[in-house]
Order: C-alpha cells, then sequence, then structure tokens
C-alpha cells in the first residue's frame, strides 16, 4: 500500500473503480482519522464514531461511480460525515448535565450547560489541516520522521539535543541545519499532498 499511498485521490477513486481492493484500503487509511475526529470532535461517542465511519464509507462505495471530480474527495468525505454527524444528533437522546456550579460559589441558582455549537467552520479547516500534515508526516523519510517527533512532542518536558543527537546517532551541531531541511520537506508534502484541497 506504501506506493498507493502517494498517488493523488483521482488516481485511487480510478483505481477503486477498477475493483482495485488496494486502492480502497489507501482511501480509508488516509482518510479515517479525519472522519473519526470530526464525530469525535462533535462529542459522539465511540460507538456513534464507528457506526458514523461505516455509513460514511458505505456511501463512498455506493457513490464512488458518480464522484464528478475525485480530486474534491476530501470535501466530499466531510460533507458526508456532518451530515451523518447531525442525523446521529438528532437521533441520539443527548443530555447535557444541568448540575449546580459550585466552583462559583453561585447562589443564584444558575445551572453551567455546555455550548452545544456543531464544527464551526474553524475547527473543520484545523482537522483538515491536522490530517494534511499526519498525512505528510507518514510520507518523510524515518531520519526527518523520528528527529521531528522527538523535537515536537507535545509534552511539555523539552528533548535535550544531546539525547537527539545520541538516539539518532548524529552531531549535535548538525540537529538544527537537518531540521530545517525535514521542516522544509514536510512542509513541501503539506503543500502538495494527495487529496489538498
Amino acid at each position: 500500500m506504501s506506493g498507493l499511498a502517494d498517488e493523488d485521490d483521482a488516481s485511487l477513486v480510478a483505481r477503486c473503480r477498477r475493483g482495485e481492493a488496494p486502492a480502497w484500503e489507501a482511501l480509508v487509511h488516509r482518510y479515517q482519522r479525519l472522519v473519526y475526529a470530526i464525530v469525535r470532535r462533535a462529542g459522539l461517542d465511540e460507538h456513534a464514531a464507528a457506526d458514523v465511519f461505516q455509513t460514511v464509507f458505505a456511501r463512498l462505495v455506493a457513490h464512488l461511480p458518480r464522484i464528478a471530480d475525485p480530486q474534491r474527495l476530501q470535501a466530499w468525505i466531510v460533507t458526508t460525515a456532518r451530515r451523518e454527524v447531525l442525523l446521529a444528533l438528532r437521533r441520539g437522546h443527548r443530555t447535557v448535565s444541568m448540575t449546580r456550579d459550585e466552583d462559583a460559589g453561585d447562589e443564584t441558582g444558575e445551572f453551567d450547560i455546555a455550548d452545544d455549537a456543531l464544527l464551526p467552520e474553524d475547527a473543520l479547516a484545523e482537522l483538515q489541516q491536522l490530517d494534511g500534515l499526519r498525512r505528510a508526516m507518514d510520507r518523510l523519510d524515518e531520519r526527518c520522521r523520528e528527529l521531528l517527533r522527538m523535537l515536537f512532542r507535545d509534552q511539555g518536558d523539552k528533548v535535550a539535543y544531546d539525547d537527539v543527537a545520541q538516539r539518532l546517532g548524529m552531531s549535535v551541531g548538525s540537529i538544527g541545519p537537518t531540521r530545517s531541511r525535514c521542516l522544509g520537506k514536510l512542509r513541501g508534502l503539506v503543500d502538495h499532498a494527495p487529496g489538498k484541497l
């Protein structure tokens, strides 16, 4: 599947239309995290996320022959996932906890109700950017991928360059220039990613 991962959406869709199972696997792999992220961001649980995921890709199988612009497949998947999320929310019995906000010391009887806003456009754009970044990271060579993961991990504690150098078998002085080259490669992959809108 590694060769197929580099193909754009239009090429994968054409292969899927010819019945090539590896192309279908590549499409599902490419977009599964994005679909799950959309569903989970809407506040649905894992079971609902799995249901929406199955429905989105079942609809894709049914609509694949009729998709006019395969380069816009990501937009189709996002739109379909959002519609399924809305249907799931309407079908489900969402409950909001109506407990008094005790930390505020409020004696007025007011309740703190969570905002039920569904996926604002900026959150959706962020999810798409994160998905594109993840796919670009997957396409980097192993050395760059490992270096960037070590230097930019989410944890609060910073990694010492000495540790990075030792782990990757490189000199401390070469970490900065190598990091710069790797970020350039990553930027290029993000800018020219398959399925990028």
